[in-house]
């Protein structure tokens, strides 16, 4: 198990994104900063993506160029083809996060491409990438999809052996798209994995919608996966995931961590006050526990190390 873990906030992407009241640029900006500000130090800040698929998400060259000016912040960008990723690198965008699924259904709802085709297009943008920007994989329903439910290993570790290839020294980060994975299935994909692959750096995306988001991600942790998605107020769902609920709360995360004795870096008061001011965005689909357990215990816990 590793000694520390790098939380990776997706908030204000993943976790901005299914939001349908518009928010205001300089409202995402300032909560960004305020997560930086708590001891985040990498967030997927925005997605390039269809204005028309994701209108949230269109001022990405606005937020990421806020994101960047601060200082320290690795601050990554989901991109789900060539044409978006060549947007988000003329914006400055230094690190990209490339998105496919193991589902067929879920990707030509995702990105309207068969998991084949959006091989071949990470292919392509591998190749084509300048030198020195930094990529992760993004696996989505890696274990279950919300149009055919339980997605088979086998099936997961096939789209592996044809990707690790293209790019081996990639993060790769192995996605619970709809929060109805279970610990013992996430621990035995990441094990297998592991065996199969030596040699990305591996992650994990969870999301909580039956309330097992900190168990699972505990569950990648003690495979040895350090770094864990996790998204503020527990804010998310994808909008082609019918039924899924938001991301594991970045402070429920931080706060089983600290209870551990493992090292984040975040200051989880700051957090949780960060995290109450995603709570009250309009429209916003929050979940998280932490928020109201310390709240109701006057705060114990928030002296400890993190």
């Amino acid at each position: 198990m590793p000694a520390t873990a790098t939380i990776v906030e997706v908030g204000p992407r993943d976790g901005f994104q299914p939001i349908g009241p518009f928010i205001p640029t300089a409202t995402k900006i300032d909560l960004v900063r305020k997560l930086h500000s708590a001891g985040l130090r990498r967030i997927e800040a925005t997605a390039f993506v269809s204005d028309r698929a994701i209108p949230q998400l269109a001022d990405a060259v606005e937020v990421l160029a806020a994101a960047r000016a601060l200082p320290g912040l690795d601050v990554q960008v989901l991109v789900p083809n060539q044409r978006y990723c060549d947007k988000a690198l003329a914006a400055g965008a230094d690190h990209i996060a490339f998105v496919l699924s193991v589902s067929e259904k879920h990707n030509m709802n995702n990105v309207r491409l068969t998991p084949a085709e959006s091989i071949e297009e990470y292919r392509r943008l591998s190749a084509a990438l300048p030198t020195g920007v930094r990529v992760r994989l993004n696996i989505a329903t890696a274990f279950d999809c919300p149009f055919i439910g339980a997605v088979d290993a086998a099936a997961t570790l096939a789209i592996l052996d044809e990707l690790v290839p293209i790019r081996p020294n990639v993060e790769i980060a192995l996605c619970d798209t709809t929060g109805r994975v279970t610990p013992d299935r996430v621990g035995a994909l990441f094990t297998m994995a592991m065996a199969r692959h030596g040699e990305p750096r591996w992650a994990y995306h969870g999301h909580d919608t039956y309330g097992l988001g900190v168990a699972n991600t505990l569950a990648a942790f003690q495979t040895g996966v350090a770094v864990l998605d996790a998204a503020f107020g527990g804010l998310g769902g994808c909008p082609f995931a019918p039924g899924a609920t938001g991301n594991v709360a970045t402070e429920d995360v931080v706060w089983a961590f600290n209870e551990m004795g493992i090292a984040t870096g975040i200051d989880l008061a700051a957090l949780i006050a960060v995290a109450r001011d995603a709570a009250a965005l309009p429209g916003a689909p929050v979940g998280g526990r932490v928020r109201t357990a310390l709240a109701g215990a006057g705060c114990i816990g928030l002296d400890r190390a993190a």
